[in-house]
């Protein structure tokens, strides 16, 4: 069985090397907010080309926490418009609604399945202070465009990189990201960062975590208990040095699938083969789905579909289940991710790609 992720294979490598951090947490007696985690912060700002990083419980905190942040600097107001990929995984939704704020859905373009620059500006309206772009699968989004529209407009730019460790954009406001255990930087349970260059933003955000506290019993807002978790921090130290070198063999292994994948049935994802893409997943389309995953689940092949609800189709948002946005809906229907990984073998690579051919 080719397995879609094998994270026992993943971190195997590391494993003396977390027993030694795991002792050295233990020896220093300090488990929240300690060395670990300031160390990574600034190595991770370092590696983003960032001035400052703040470590938080998970990605959808991030999220959060970046929107509640420009909310006490008075740059978002409760009931401000944030303009939002209509196909994401739902937390990049549900931070919006959490800080008070309103989502605006806007199509993605069918190539490259991130938010359409061209239809963002049609959702503008007086009340729109922010715009959210995913860099959905790995690949960054069309920034350039987003951040020309934003500077017209005066918006706020917040990504959400949860899937795209490696890539960078001219960062305008804060990304956020997620050390989930699957990701390109991925931890031993749940993670997140926020990145920026907005002093103001990180101190308020440091007090955000942390219950609201710059001091402490000293409480200047009302925040939350979101700090990254101390061993996390250390496990991701070991392995940030070679996120590089796991997102160089993740492209490998796409150029392979973009270059000998050739079935009229299949059809391949976008990429212009620069460094804008980290392949957190590879995604294809077909019309008949279901038949294609089990047709591979028969060779021992293992797919997952990233993601077969929308939000807007969601019960969650039973509101906007009569909504129609059919590029989205298209996606969500056809999608189906291939096994990729640093882990991958170039065997196992081939046989993927032979099976497919054989469809």
């Amino acid at each position: 069985m080719i397995s879609f992720l094998d994270l026992k294979k993943i971190n195997q490598p590391y494993e003396n090397a977390f027993q030694e951090k795991l002792k050295t947490v233990l020896n220093n007696g300090w488990y929240i907010l300690g060395k670990e985690t300031e160390t990574f912060e600034k190595a991770f700002a370092a590696y983003c080309n960032a001035k400052y990083c703040i470590g938080v419980g998970n990605g959808l905190d991030a999220l959060t926490l970046i929107f509640k942040g420009y909310i006490q600097l008075g740059k978002l107001k409760k009931g401000d418009e944030v303009i939002v990929p209509a196909n994401t995984y739902i937390a990049s939704i549900l931070a919006v609604l959490e800080a008070g704020l309103v989502p605006v859905l806007v199509e993605p373009r069918l190539e490259t399945y991130n938010i359409n620059p061209d239809l963002i500006r049609k959702k503008i309206t007086s009340k729109t202070k922010a715009v959210l772009p995913v860099h959905l699968y790995g690949q960054l989004a069309e920034m350039d465009e987003i951040n020309a529209i934003a500077e017209e407009y005066n918006l706020l730019v917040i990504e959400d990189a949860a899937q795209a460790h490696g890539t960078f954009s001219n960062l305008k406001s804060a990304s956020a990201y997620s050390f989930y255990p699957g990701k390109n930087l991925g931890a031993l349970g749940d993670g997140g960062a926020i990145v920026t260059n907005d002093y103001e933003l990180s101190k308020v955000i440091l007090a955000l975590r942390n219950y609201g506290s710059e001091k402490k019993y000293h409480n200047q807002y009302i925040g939350v208990n979101s700090r990254l978790d101390e061993l996390q921090a250390a496990f991701l130290n070991l392995k940030l040095p070679n996120l590089d070198a796991d997102n160089d063999k993740r492209r490998a292994i796409a150029k392979r699938y973009l270059s000998e994948i050739k079935n009229e049935k299949i059809i391949l994802p976008f990429w212009n083969f620069s460094s804008n893409h980290v392949f957190h997943l590879f995604v294809i389309r077909t019309e008949n789905r279901a038949a294609l995953q089990e047709y591979l689940a028969q060779n021992d092949i293992q797919t997952v579909i990233h993601y077969p609800i929308p939000p807007h189709k969601q019960k969650a948002f039973s509101g906007w289940n009569n909504l129609s946005f059919p590029i989205t809906e298209k996606i969500h229907d056809e999608v189906l991710s291939l096994p990729i990984s640093p882990v991958l073998t170039d065997d196992e690579v081939g046989f993927v790609i032979e099976i497919l051919n054989r469809y």
